[in-house]
């Protein structure tokens, strides 16, 4: 079986959203077009508490962007987002939802960040999503949404090491960083995975 994931399309990360990706709207009609093409639909949402130590806002005299040591880990700080049921956290409003059958929430944990839709930064703790799609019998993965260089690289990267074949779907996704997606895409071809 073929699942579709989308992943984080929300508000915060369109444009106007607090950590806006430049033309990220422009994948929505993309992803609502293919999903016919797919016998299984999920999606992530980011979904952090409103004093997640990823947030720049947390760290006072720090800029965004800023780079940062976490829980022993490397933290770029981000422009506070998708905060829980925050109108940022919520789904695009023209993004098509009725055939998602399942939404996995990343980010809960305050003290460590959450890029991927399998696992957090640190591997600590899974969403449940490899499991789930093991459960419905899913062989192939194709990846979308936001941002490309970020949820959606380490969404595609960790879906590789759970066994899945998968592919990030160009045209339906839009990076943060343009130039550092470049190197991201050899290292996810470097691994197994597909750009289609």
């Amino acid at each position: 079986m073929k699942a579709l994931i989308i992943v984080d399309v929300q508000n915060d990360f369109l444009p106007g959203g607090a950590l806006e990706v430049s033309k990220g709207d422009e994948i929505i009609p993309v992803i609502n077009y293919i999903q016919k093409d797919y016998d299984l639909i999920v999606a992530t949402q980011d979904w952090h508490p409103a004093n997640h130590q990823s947030f720049v806002s947390q760290h006072p005299g720090k800029l965004p962007f800023e780079i940062i040591e976490l829980a022993g880990m490397t933290q770029v700080l981000w422009p506070d987002h998708c905060i829980q049921d925050s109108y940022g956290a919520q789904f695009a409003e023209d993004l098509q939802l009725a055939r998602v059958e399942g939404i996995f929430r990343k980010g809960l944990n305050p003290f460590i960040d959450s890029y991927s839709g399998f696992y957090d930064n640190g591997r600590l703790k899974n969403t449940g999503l490899s499991g789930y799609l093991k459960d419905r019998g899913v062989a192939e993965l194709h990846v979308s949404g936001l941002a490309a260089d970020f949820c959606v690289f380490y969404t595609a990267m960790d879906a590789l090491s759970e066994g899945f074949k998968t592919s990030i779907i160009s045209k339906a996704t839009k990076a943060i960083d343009k130039g550092a997606m470049m190197e991201k895409k050899n290292e996810f071809i470097r691994a197994g995975g597909l750009l289609i």
